[in-house]
């Protein structure tokens, strides 16, 4: 994998503005080695991704960013880049339930995730043995509605601890108190099947079986105070029919469960999920 920096910008939509971010790396002689560009007509607003060969420069990746800021102060841009060889440190939440923890840590000893796993903080000790297999720090915090409050604050203290930059809800079966979400905005990931807001509660399969859904699907979102309604950063859905038992529809939901969660979290580590209000643009490759 090539040495990219990652430059993300959003701003008012306006005329000029790829012509004038161009002119700049080529300036630098910066080579672009993708690049991806929308506008929201409706909103007037537009969104750029370009990743830049971080050998084809000219100057330190502080210097590019020094003089880049009077090209994002003209056109009133919210923008940042980052470098690919210094990953995103990863915290994984789980509880009882392996299918998505075990996948994305397989998925980070293959390096098929670019970024570090660094810790796994878990509700139940259930799961120790496979995260410790590899050789990832477990954490086992334990929460019941007496203690949450104190449990959540040596959770943060962990997260904080390995200066972990996403948080990944691996099935991590309890709600994020409202102050922890706003600390942690935009950088917690969590996965549901796609049943919600239509089958909410307990036995959404179940339900969904006695009204005979024809397919069964997962969304990837960011955590929100609002449960289940922040930014939705990937979906996938599986078709099934009537011959399926209630069993089969769970071996499904976990199967594409954990390939959306997969999907979302590397769209996040590459930089490729921009936010604007409750909506994302993914840029996906």
């Amino acid at each position: 994998m090539s040495h990219v920096y990652r430059l993300v910008i959003s701003c008012p939509d306006q005329v000029g503005i790829v012509a004038k971010v161009a002119e700049y790396i080529a300036g630098q002689g910066g080579s672009i080695v993708e690049a991806n560009h929308h506008t929201d007509a409706n909103n007037g607003w537009f969104f750029m991704r370009h990743e830049i060969l971080a050998s084809s420069l000219n100057m330190s990746l502080h210097d590019f960013e020094k003089g880049f800021q009077q090209v994002a102060d003209a056109f009133d841009m919210e923008w940042y880049i980052s470098d690919s060889e210094k990953p995103k440190k990863i915290a994984l939440f789980a509880s009882k339930e392996s299918h998505c923890l075990a996948d994305l840590l397989h998925r980070w000893h293959e390096n098929e995730l670019p970024g570090e796993v660094v810790c796994v903080i878990a509700n139940h000790d259930d799961l120790r043995s496979m995260v410790e297999w590899y050789k990832v720090p477990f954490h086992h915090v334990p929460v019941t509605p007496d203690t949450k409050p104190q449990a959540f604050a040596e959770t943060e203290a962990i997260v904080a601890q390995y200066d972990a930059d996403v948080i990944v809800l691996a099935r991590y079966m309890q709600i994020l108190p409202p102050q922890m979400c706003r600390d942690y905005a935009s950088q917690v990931i969590n996965i549901h099947h796609s049943f919600l807001p239509s089958f909410v509660g307990a036995k959404p399969y179940h339900q969904a079986s006695e009204r005979g859904v024809k397919l069964i699907g997962a969304t990837c979102h960011y955590v929100t105070e609002d449960l289940d309604e922040g930014p939705i950063i990937e979906q996938d859905v599986i078709r099934v029919n009537h011959s399926k038992t209630i069993e089969d529809l769970k071996r499904l939901g976990r199967d594409v469960e954990k390939t959306v969660l997969a999907r979302g979290l590397r769209y996040h580590l590459e930089d490729r999920v921009l936010i604007h209000g409750n909506k994302t643009v993914v840029f996906d490759s």
